[in-house]
């Protein structure tokens, strides 16, 4: 078994990719003696690992590894957790000079998936498949799930005390449930719902509030840590494949997944290990599905049939068993 004192880990991005790694550094540090664990992301995402207390020291980047590599060899660092395997980090391995590990990332499964719609892919979350490049060190998943820690600062006031939440963005058009779809799963609920998103969801969460009444509009208007809190306080949350459906799992929360273009086979669902009974997943069986690992701008069949044609009815009625628990 390998001996080390300080381990970087690597995730650049992006939200969800980077929660999902949360019960790395977790085991790493409670399975190993005496380690420093730091990580290493984009400063836009900084903000999900602060205060996290298995993470020792955070570095960040705008663009380039260029930006810290000085400060990153001062370190010397024993091994390098890389979790994002692209051209960068191996860039960054090469200059730091350091042992690495890291997982495999299937990607002619996933071309074979998104593809030809032949399903090659392990039936593993990719937690478990992170859990490959600690295998050295002898450290196995505690089951704990997902981890985001939150600070008094990040309280947001005037919550109703009963609410579900609406996820209403995501970056690719092909993974938002569209304004119809959501209006008609609403009509079937009553208890009071807060929408979340960044700026760009500013419209479809106001058409929701000027729709209904029991609707109101948190998007643009919090930060990303005050949306984790408001999700961490929420009795149920409807999502698509987003970011924030992996927050609402580190928070345990029940969820309503509506999945689009992409599929929950890629092993990125909800991690919940626990409890699965906690989050249900709404995906068609479509010829044309998934047509992406990631998503689109627009559908390339120009129907958008995965969300269109998903059923309304069945969705609010899984909330309302989450919501009347």
């Amino acid at each position: 078994m390998q001996k080390v004192s300080k381990i970087l880990v690597v995730r650049f991005s992006s939200i969800g990719d980077i929660v999902l790694t949360t019960p790395i550094p977790r085991c790493l540090k409670n399975q190993l003696d005496n380690v420093e664990i730091h990580y290493l992301t984009k400063k836009t995402y900084v903000s999900l690992l602060q205060g996290n207390p298995n993470i020792d020291k955070i570095y960040s980047i705008e663009k380039d590894i260029d930006e810290v590599i000085g400060e990153l060899k001062r370190e010397k660092y024993d091994h390098i957790v890389d979790l994002h395997k692209n051209l960068r980090t191996k860039r960054l391995i090469g200059k730091l000079g350091v042992k690495s590990s890291t997982f495999s990332k299937l990607n002619f499964q996933k071309f074979m998936l998104t593809r030809f719609k032949v399903n090659r892919m392990p039936d593993v979350h990719i937690v478990d498949r992170y859990f490959e490049a600690v295998n050295a060190f002898g450290v196995k998943n505690d089951q704990k799930g997902l981890q985001l820690e939150l600070a008094h600062t990040d309280t947001v006031e005037g919550l109703p005390e009963k609410f579900m939440v609406i996820a209403a963005g995501a970056k690719f058009a092909t993974k938002r449930m569209p304004f119809d779809l959501i209006s008609k799963v609403l009509s079937n609920i009553s208890t009071q719902i807060l929408v979340l998103g960044g700026d760009e969801d500013k419209e479809i969460g106001q058409r929701l509030e000027e729709r209904f009444s029991h609707v109101k509009s948190y998007c643009g208007k919090l930060s990303l840590r005050k949306s984790a809190f408001v999700i961490s306080k929420a009795s149920a949350a409807l999502t698509s494949d987003t970011g924030l459906m992996h927050i609402g799992s580190a928070f345990k929360i029940p969820l309503v997944t509506v999945w689009g273009n992409t599929t929950s086979n890629l092993g990125m669902y909800p991690y919940i290990p626990e409890n699965k009974d906690l989050y249900t997943l709404h995906e068609l069986e479509l010829s044309c599905r998934p047509c992406s690992k990631i998503g689109y701008n627009e559908c390339p069949k120009k129907h958008f049939n995965c969300m269109n044609k998903q059923d309304a009815d069945r969705i609010a009625k899984d909330l309302m068993r989450y919501l009347n628990e």
